[in-house]
């Protein structure tokens, strides 16, 4: 079981980290990621971190977004800086191995 939590409202240039907490499987092996669905968009994939920790990101958010992971907490993590309108969505964690999802939660950019 995955739960999400840290979404908010933010204004551009803005910074928030998002929290994945893992229950019920064995996380230090999991693939992890981030995925995202704007309003009207199809959901995609944003950030991904491999059990040995190499990570991959969107083009659209390289350079301003990083995901990490906490072996001894469960938990994976997205800091978002530099935050634009368009990044507004609701961020799903997913647990590719198991093809589990988190409940979402909801990152609103806005002046």
């Amino acid at each position: 079981q995955l739960q999400a939590s840290g979404g908010g409202l933010v204004q551009p240039g803005g910074s928030l980290r998002l929290s994945c907490a893992a229950s019920g499987s064995i996380f230090s092996l999991a693939i992890m990621d981030w995925y995202r669905q704007g309003p009207g968009k199809q959901r995609e994939l944003v950030a991904r971190i491999m059990s040995g920790g190499s990570t991959d990101y969107a083009d659209s958010v390289k350079g301003r977004f990083t995901i990490s992971r906490d072996s001894a907490k469960n938990t994976v993590y997205l800091q978002m800086n530099n935050l634009k309108v368009e990044d507004t969505a609701v961020y799903y964690c997913h647990n590719l191995l198991a093809n589990s999802w988190g409940q979402g939660t909801l990152v609103t950019v806005s002046s």
